[in-house]
């Protein structure tokens, strides 16, 4: 008779997304997951299969649930451009925020952390940013077709420019304690879009 888990593996996920997004993937060890998580290194492995597998499935988690909350913020009806602008402000004041300096964004840690050497992570993380791209485009070509922005304003280089600086700002909003930074960071680049 098979045994049955002694533990959720959906809050062990969110326990490992935590701890991996705290730490990273390389300063995090089987032994740390396993003592975070107080689960049998065996059960571990059974369960999620190697560091790397509970790694990406940890990261799966992280986009399927920041995802949709992006979709529902750009996507709303009405105006496109002022929901541009809270998502740009937010993602600068999170990054700026003590919580921001300590964990940064999952999805830019793996960027820099993984992806150059890391097929499937990399495969991960340019998948989050083409959607992010895609969510600001499409609002960008609503905000435009709607008059709130200019006839000769591109809206996939838009697009594509707010993403470079989403990232940058949850890179440097970790590195920096000059929350003013990224907010003036921010401020700049959506002066682009009046």
């Amino acid at each position: 008779m098979a045994r049955t888990k002694e533990f959720d593996p959906d809050a062990a996920l969110q326990s490992a997304l935590e701890l991996f997004w705290r730490r990273g993937y390389e300063a995090t060890s089987m032994s740390d997951l396993v003592e975070h998580l107080g689960i049998g290194r065996a059960s571990l492995y059974a369960t999620f299969g190697s560091k790397h597998e509970l790694y990406l499935k940890a990261m799966d988690r992280y986009t399927g649930t920041r995802d949709p909350l992006l979709l529902a913020e750009l996507s709303q009806p009405g105006p496109a451009l002022p929901a541009v602008r809270a998502v740009v402000r937010r993602f600068a004041a999170e990054a700026a925020s003590s919580e921001g300096r300590l964990s940064g964004c999952f999805v830019t840690n793996t960027a820099a952390e993984l992806a150059p050497h890391d097929p499937a992570a990399a495969r991960r993380v340019e998948s989050s940013w083409g959607h992010l791209e895609t969510l600001l485009h499409s609002a960008l070509l609503r905000a435009r077709a709607q008059g709130e922005l200019p006839g000769d304003r591109d809206p996939r280089a838009l697009a594509r420019m707010l993403l470079v600086l989403l990232q940058g700002v949850r890179v440097v909003g970790k590195a920096s304690d000059d929350p003013a930074r990224v907010r003036d960071a921010a401020e700049q680049a959506l002066a682009l879009l009046d």
